[in-house]
Order: structure tokens, then C-alpha cells, then sequence
């Protein structure tokens, strides 16, 4: 009885123009494994200084008089930057200069006496020793007047410590003093950022550096080295890129012995003066990987601890694989390391959703 009201449901469904349910079937999107070229971008925390960054300190002690630069002012070398009270440094110039005086006129003295003790000993009227003691006279005379000259050029010296000028080109940093404050040779004015060239310092791994450059080469082995490196980039933490490129200058040639990493700069140009000293940010390294095998992430199915693949068989079903990885940095692909062989076809996009021995091709 129940099959004669299955088959009359069935006639009159037909009779009714609706089609019966049929299976669903799915293909994957897949690819085949092979080796490539790939460039990896390493980056690296890294904080910016000018690299002719200068702390301003007076040489000499004294009121500061006048301030003639501003916070944040872009100065040329050779620019007075601060003018300390320079009236005892005068008074000591003159003193000296008038100690130079006596002490010439005390030499002409005796270089005249010299003269005239060599005319009378050589018409035997006074003794050798008044002689040598005329020349030894003369020749104190003349330290005298150099010693006298050197206290001047130092009074001169000093002089000129009361004014404190540029001694790069960049810009001033915060001023930590005001007119009239009593400064001293341990006092710091300011910082002067030299911002025509900015090095970025960071640290990196130091599996990276051949290890010859980290054993210690010459100098021209290890310029050779730098040389051969790659552009870097520069990102500041906003996510903006500088726009200009850097390279790699600078590399300790000492690993760190608790983080196992070098220490190196990188030079920046700055012609529109966009950088400044302390800014933070990343720089980006781009490492050549050849011949590797370069798989895109969505292929990637993580479970636990491993990380999986699914391998198209010949008869389409898909065969779960464990494999090892590298990050490549771009968000996008994973190198292979172990688990595949060139020529494998392996689900991409939707792998996720595959089970294992499910046919995926149809």
C-alpha cells in the first residue's frame, strides 16, 4: 500500500513540473606546487638620530646674556647660538696682553745686554761667564714672552667660548636654559640636530650577517658587504612611508650576547627636513629568497600546533598533508619548508572546508 502512494506522489509531481532534489557537488580551487623567487620584507623597530647630532655645552663659565635661537629653528653652520657674559674674559685678555708687553720689552733688555757683553769679551774687558750669563738671561727672556703669548692666545681662546656658535647645520632641539641663568662646562644648552642625513639604529638577527662580516673583516670587506645589501625603507608609526630610500652604513661587528643580535644604521637623506631626531618607526629589509616553494595562506588549514595542506590525488579526493612554514611578511603567501614537492596540487581557496578523502574536482 505505501509503495502504490509513493509512486502516485512521484506521478503527480512529474505530472507537476517539480523536479526532485539531486546532490550538490563542490570543486576547489587548486594550484600546482612549484619554486620561485620571492622578496621578503624584514622589519625591524628602529629610532631615528641626525647623524651629526650634537649636544651644546659652553666651555667656560658665566651668565648667559643672550639666547639668539628658537626651539625648533633650522640654523647653518657658523650661527651664534648663545652669547655668555664675556667682560672677565675680556679683562683677562687685556692682562695678558700687557703681561706679553713687559715680557717683550724685558727680552729687548736682554738681547741688548747679550750685545754688548759679546763686544766687551771680545776686547777681553768682561770674563766668560759674565757672557753666558747674559745669554742665559736672553733666554729666559724669550720663554718669558712665550709663555706671556700663550696665556694671550688662551685669554683669546676663552674669548671667543663667551659666543657659541653652529658647528653643524640642522635644527635646535628644546633650550634648557634662559637669559640670565649661570652656566658652566657641565651645563647642556640644547641639542643640535645635524638632519641634513638621519640613520635609523636598530639591531638585527645575527643569522642574517654572513658570518664572516660577524668574525671580523677589513674595513674594505666589510664596505664590500654593505654595499651589496639592498635598499631599506623607513615606515613611521602612523604607517606612512618615508619616500625616500635608505642604506645600510653602519654594523657593529659585536653580537649582543643576550639577544644574539648586531647593532647597524641606516642613512636616510632629508631634503625637506621631514625627519627629526627620536621619531620611531620601522625599517623594512628586503630579504631575496630563491628557489623556494611559495604557497598562498588560504591554502594553509591550522590545527593545534600543526599546519595542514590537502593534496589532490589522481583520483581527485583530497589526501590531508602536514607541512612546516616561513612567514613571508606580506600577509598573503607562506614559504614551504618541508611536507610538499614541486609538481603537488593542493586546494587553495576554501580549504577550510575540505574533509579528508573528499573528492574535490569534478
Amino acid at each position: 500500500m505505501k509503495k502504490i502512494i509513493f509512486f502516485a506522489v512521484s506521478v503527480l509531481l512529474i505530472a507537476c513540473g517539480v523536479e526532485t532534489p539531486k546532490s550538490v557537488q563542490t570543486s576547489y580551487p587548486t594550484m600546482t606546487v612549484s619554486k620561485s623567487d620571492i622578496s621578503l620584507p624584514l622589519k625591524y623597530s628602529a629610532k631615528m638620530r641626525g647623524e651629526h647630532d650634537v649636544t651644546i655645552m659652553p666651555q667656560i663659565s658665566g651668565q648667559l646674556m643672550q639666547i639668539c635661537v628658537s626651539e625648533g629653528q633650522q640654523v647653518q653652520m657658523g650661527t651664534t647660538l648663545f652669547v655668555i657674559d664675556s667682560r672677565n674674559a675680556e679683562l683677562e685678555l687685556e692682562a695678558a696682553e700687557a703681561n706679553l708687553l713687559a715680557a717683550e720689552a724685558n727680552q729687548s733688555s736682554a738681547k741688548m745686554e747679550l750685545e754688548s757683553n759679546k763686544n766687551l769679551f771680545e776686547k777681553k774687558i768682561v770674563s766668560r761667564y759674565m757672557l753666558d750669563n747674559a745669554e742665559n738671561n736672553y733666554k729666559q727672556a724669550q720663554a718669558s714672552v712665550r709663555q706671556a703669548q700663550a696665556t694671550v692666545n688662551r685669554a683669546r681662546v676663552n674669548l671667543g667660548f663667551c659666543t657659541i656658535t653652529a658647528p653643524v647645520t640642522g635644527v635646535i632641539g628644546s633650550i634648557n636654559f634662559r637669559v640670565g641663568d649661570q652656566v658652566s662646562p657641565a651645563s647642556q644648552l640644547t641639542m643640535l640636530s645635524g638632519n641634513e642625513k638621519m640613520q635609523a639604529e636598530f639591531s638585527i638577527n645575527e643569522s642574517l650577517i654572513e658570518a664572516q662580516v660577524s668574525m671580523g673583516l677589513s674595513k674594505g670587506d666589510v664596505e664590500k658587504y654593505l654595499a651589496s645589501l639592498p635598499d631599506v625603507t623607513f615606515v613611521m608609526k602612523n604607517g606612512t612611508e618615508y619616500p625616500h630610500k635608505g642604506r645600510i652604513t653602519s654594523l657593529t661587528g659585536v653580537v649582543d650576547a643576550t639577544t644574539g643580535t648586531i647593532a647597524c644604521k641606516a642613512t636616510f637623506s632629508n631634503p625637506e627636513g621631514h625627519l627629526f631626531s627620536g621619531i620611531q618607526g620601522t625599517v623594512v629589509l628586503p630579504l631575496e629568497e630563491k628557489d623556494v616553494m611559495v604557497i598562498p595562506q588560504v591554502a594553509v588549514v591550522r590545527l593545534q600546533d600543526k599546519r595542514l595542506v590537502y593534496v589532490v590525488q589522481p583520483d581527485s579526493t583530497a589526501s590531508a598533508v602536514s607541512i612546516t612554514t616561513e612567514d613571508t611578511g606580506n600577509g598573503k603567501d607562506v614559504i614551504v619548508t618541508s611536507g610538499l614537492n614541486v609538481g603537488d596540487m593542493i586546494v587553495t581557496t576554501g580549504a577550510n572546508n575540505v574533509q579528508d578523502g573528499q573528492r574535490v574536482l569534478y
